[in-house]
């Protein structure tokens, strides 16, 4: 039955060769309770929505909850591709729309000990999805634990999400400066959440970017911001996204605004690939 809807799924995803390579993006913050894993899971159906290739990883080690968000439950996680050598399509899950998710279990970091006889594996079928989407949006759990920051420091770019709260936005300046002091080629994108009106996104945005080039040299990308909503936590409790539940709500317009840049952009990074994001995540677990 498993290996039925993998191959399903499979056919699904599946692309000719030669295309471009998935680009990899870790959502971050710098403390808990702002909304990362939201916008995860939003942002993530926006850009499929608009035709872009889209999945998602959960890597938020002992605290994921996208798969509550969008109220499935997971039968296997990469720890399975690890201990019980399935394959990568026998453990993806379908949520609203047939976003593809990766559930990434709770012991994530165990997998990239060097002396798993399985890793080689492991990495050859998180490999198989190099060119099979556009996109995989990774949410790594909050605050700076060394887990979270070893995907952060090898994906293609990053988005860092705070609120206009004071001591978000410190834990968020953290999160940043030790982002730039280990890796200052990567490129950061900041997301101001929970704004009560478009002044205080733009005066929030403003200080910390003001900041990071007066104390750290570094200009972030001022990426956008996302109002408080109420829906927000109506969808929250319905255990539905609020993109798809609420469409024409506030929060809902502003991540499609956020989705438009991200299409339109047309000054793309180099973008290395799974197989490259996974020798860095190496790398940096044996540092």
């Amino acid at each position: 039955m498993i290996h039925d809807q993998a191959a399903g799924l499979r056919e699904k995803v599946d692309i000719d060769r030669g295309l471009k390579n998935t680009k990899i993006i870790t959502v971050t913050s710098g403390k808990g309770g702002v909304g990362k894993s939201n916008f995860t899971l939003n942002f993530a159906l926006a850009l499929l929505e608009s035709g872009h290739r889209t999945a998602i990883m959960d890597a938020d080690i002992g605290l994921a909850n996208i798969d509550v968000l969008m109220g499935i439950a997971p039968k296997h996680s990469l720890l399975d591709v690890l201990n019980n050598s399935l394959t990568i399509w026998d453990i993806m899950e379908k949520g609203p729309n047939n976003l593809l998710f990766i559930p990434g279990g709770s012991d994530l970091q165990s997998m990239f000990d060097l002396k798993r006889s399985n890793l080689p594996y492991l990495f050859d079928q998180l490999s198989l999805l190099n060119g099979h989407i556009d996109t995989l949006l990774i949410d790594t759990g909050a605050g700076i634990s060394p887990e979270s920051l070893k995907f952060i420091l090898s994906s293609d770019e990053v988005f860092l999400i705070t609120t206009p709260e004071p001591t978000s936005i410190t834990d968020a300046y953290a999160m940043l400066k030790i982002i730039h002091t280990k890796n200052n080629s990567i490129k950061i994108n900041l997301i101001i959440n929970q704004v009560v009106s478009e002044r205080e996104g733009k005066g929030t945005s403003e200080r910390f970017r003001v900041a990071a080039e007066r104390f750290l040299d570094y200009q972030v990308n001022i990426y956008g911001y996302i109002p408080q909503d109420d829906n927000i936590s109506k969808a929250v409790k319905k255990q539905e996204p609020f993109y798809l539940s609420y469409p024409n709500s506030k929060a809902s317009k502003s991540i499609r605004l956020l989705v438009d840049k991200y299409t339109n952009n047309k000054n793309e990074l180099d973008v290395r690939g799974v197989s490259t994001f996974l020798e860095q995540v190496s790398n940096w677990f044996h540092r």
